[in-house]
């Protein structure tokens, strides 16, 4: 088991040739769109806005759409939510399991792009559907969000990232089509807070940092700040960093990830922990602070 403490300072480097080129054609073909939907995950909302997306999308009207509000401590993602706002983005909370959301979605659009229309009436031409660039890191929602705005099912959707590879025109409706693009990062995860935030919900490769740190990491925080999410679903009253396997050993006879002989696996316990956390067995919570 390595007890290995996570480190203050990162140098993790992971930007593949497509994330390059999907900013290039970004940058391509954003001034042919109206406004652009930004998604972040409501569990990690800061660590999962693009870090550097104002250098792709220039000056262009935004929504910020938050997704997966079904998995989030609410009153955490609310207070974030309303940061945010403070900084003057439009922000929409959305369902998109149970479809929450969506009709917000073509209001805020709607009240954004209001001046667009009136210079088309007052040019004598007629109103054209609005072209909107999603955007955001991997595996944030965004094909399931098109699929809930299509009403049907329009993009593949998996749990890693990488699913989507091009950019590509969807007709959502008359009033409005979507450029999708695949789900980009920045050169250098700087952060470590953020890095790994970024791991505990698959937004960059499980190769990237090792998936025990990663479970510690989870563990750690959900022990300082949803103790009582531990306790349920492990029976687990504290953790201590220093010493994991305790915990570890604890988690592994509770649920089972034994090898033959009885013995705990603990790459079977850390990978439980990661699934646990990313399906919602691990309580609604919200890993950014306010």
């Amino acid at each position: 088991m390595n007890n290995e403490k996570i480190p203050t300072s990162s140098n993790i480097n992971w930007y593949p040739g497509h994330m390059a080129k999907t900013r290039r054609l970004i940058k391509e073909k954003i001034d042919m769109v109206d406004i652009v939907y930004e998604v972040v995950d409501a569990r990690i909302p800061l660590s999962s806005k693009i870090k550097d997306v104002d250098d792709l999308i220039k000056s262009k009207l935004r929504i910020i759409i938050m997704a997966k509000t079904d998995l989030c401590d609410l009153d955490k993602t609310k207070s974030l939510a309303a940061k945010y706002e403070q900084l003057g983005y439009k922000v929409v909370m959305t369902d998109l399991i149970n479809n929450k959301g969506i009709n917000k979605i073509y209001e805020v659009t709607d009240f954004l792009l209001n001046d667009l229309n009136k210079k088309r009436e007052e040019k004598g031409l007629k109103k054209r559907a609005y072209r909107a660039l999603i955007i955001g890191i991997p595996n944030v929602g965004k094909s399931t969000l098109i699929n809930r705005l299509v009403g049907k099912k329009a993009t593949i959707t998996g749990d890693k990232p990488g699913v989507t590879k091009n950019l590509s025109w969807i007709r959502i409706n008359k009033d409005l089509e979507l450029l999708d693009s695949p789900g980009i990062l920045w050169p250098k995860l700087d952060d470590q807070t953020q890095a790994y935030n970024l791991a505990c919900f698959s937004a960059i490769k499980e190769e990237i940092l090792p998936k025990g740190k990663v479970a510690c990491y989870i563990l750690n925080y959900l022990n300082n700040n949803y103790r009582d999410n531990l306790i349920k679903r492990y029976d687990l009253s504290d953790f201590d960093y220093d010493d994991v396997v305790p915990a570890y050993e604890k988690i592994g006879k509770k649920r089972g990830c034994l090898v033959s002989g009885g013995e705990v696996d603990y790459d079977k316990v850390s990978n439980l922990i990661i699934k646990d956390l990313r399906e919602g067995y691990l309580g609604k919570v919200t890993f950014d602070e306010v």
